[in-house]
């Protein structure tokens, strides 16, 4: 017998989707066709998020009881209207051709081919060796409590103020918060890591009792907060802007405002609630490409801190 099936109309295009009850969310019994109506109700933002960046794909074919793939190419069976852009993997001397989302349909064929989240490099296919956007991740330690997260969001917040840059936080659908900025695309990912670091050093010189920049996890305080500068390297990623995250909770890396981050508690934001919330609010990451940062400043804090001795950043492929 043939698997139960569905077919979605998104836009001008008709979707199959395959086992639609297959629960993907055992603590919910979300399913499969829960998450596509999910992404559906986002659409916009999800695909705003993503929009003609390389994306790796994490899929669960199983759902969350089963193995966990980490896709950097297109899984196959594709039609022939899903667009790629081709990756060269210097450390392997390898191409790839991820997923690169120009619309929506795009989006729910991934989640019909098991995917779950969505992790968009922070560069454009026109140049992926560009970012467009500069990432900060504000990473808890094991010990760290969500208050700590909300400090530090709010040093993070005041020294963006200062340089004059327009910062676009999120929850990260974990423990911790995401802050994106539009930049130029004028540097490479090795120079955008390097203002990346400087400006972590800054939070951590006005939060010293809640941050770190500590590269090696064994030398950090469980307690401290990490500022991840390493997010912004070649080929580095995290959950878009809307994405789920593959927990029992079926959460969501969502968009919040900044008055919001004192009250907002992760564990609230999942595909149950998002969608009310994004039928009221909307995307509030809407117009981010209308707020571009210049970074040149960044790059001189960090040749300041390479004049005084501190370290370069550290190789992105060493795991700390």
């Amino acid at each position: 017998m043939k698997s139960p099936s569905v077919e979605i109309e998104v836009d001008d295009r008709v979707i199959r989707v395959s086992n639609p009850d297959r629960v993907y969310f055992p603590e919910s019994e979300a399913t499969k066709l829960d998450l596509v109506e999910y992404y559906l109700s986002v659409g916009d933002g999800i695909v705003n998020a993503l929009r003609e960046r390389p994306c790796m794909l994490h899929r669960f074919p199983k759902g969350l009881a089963g193995d966990k793939v980490h896709q950097k190419r297109l899984p196959a069976g594709a039609p022939p209207w899903v667009e790629t852009v081709r990756l060269h993997f210097p450390r392997w001397n390898r191409t790839a051709d991820e997923l690169c989302v120009t619309e929506l349909g795009s989006v729910i064929w991934a989640v019909q081919m098991s995917t779950v989240e969505f992790h968009p490099w922070n560069s454009r296919r026109d140049d992926p060796e560009k970012p467009d956007e500069w990432r900060i991740d504000l990473d808890p330690g094991p010990l760290t409590d969500f208050d700590t997260v909300r400090r530090a969001a709010h040093v993070a917040h005041e020294i963006l103020d200062e340089l004059g840059a327009t910062g676009y936080p999120k929850t990260s659908g974990g423990k911790g918060l995401h802050v994106y900025v539009r930049i130029p695309p004028e540097w490479g990912h090795k120079d955008v890591r390097r203002g990346a670091l400087a400006f972590a050093r800054e939070v951590e010189r006005r939060a010293p009792d809640d941050v770190t920049t500590e590269w090696w996890r064994k030398n950090r305080d469980p307690q401290h907060l990490f500022v991840d500068y390493n997010q912004n390297a070649r080929d580095h990623t995290i959950a878009a802007a809307y994405s789920v995250r593959g927990v029992p909770d079926a959460r969501v890396s969502t968009p919040v405002r900044w008055d919001e981050i004192d009250d907002v508690d992760p564990r609230d934001c999942t595909i149950f609630t998002v969608p009310q919330r994004y039928a009221e609010i909307g995307d509030l990451h809407a117009d981010i490409d209308d707020h571009v940062f210049a970074f040149t400043p960044l790059l001189e804090w960090a040749d300041r801190d390479e004049a005084e001795g501190k370290a370069p950043p550290a190789d992105p492929e060493v795991v700390p």
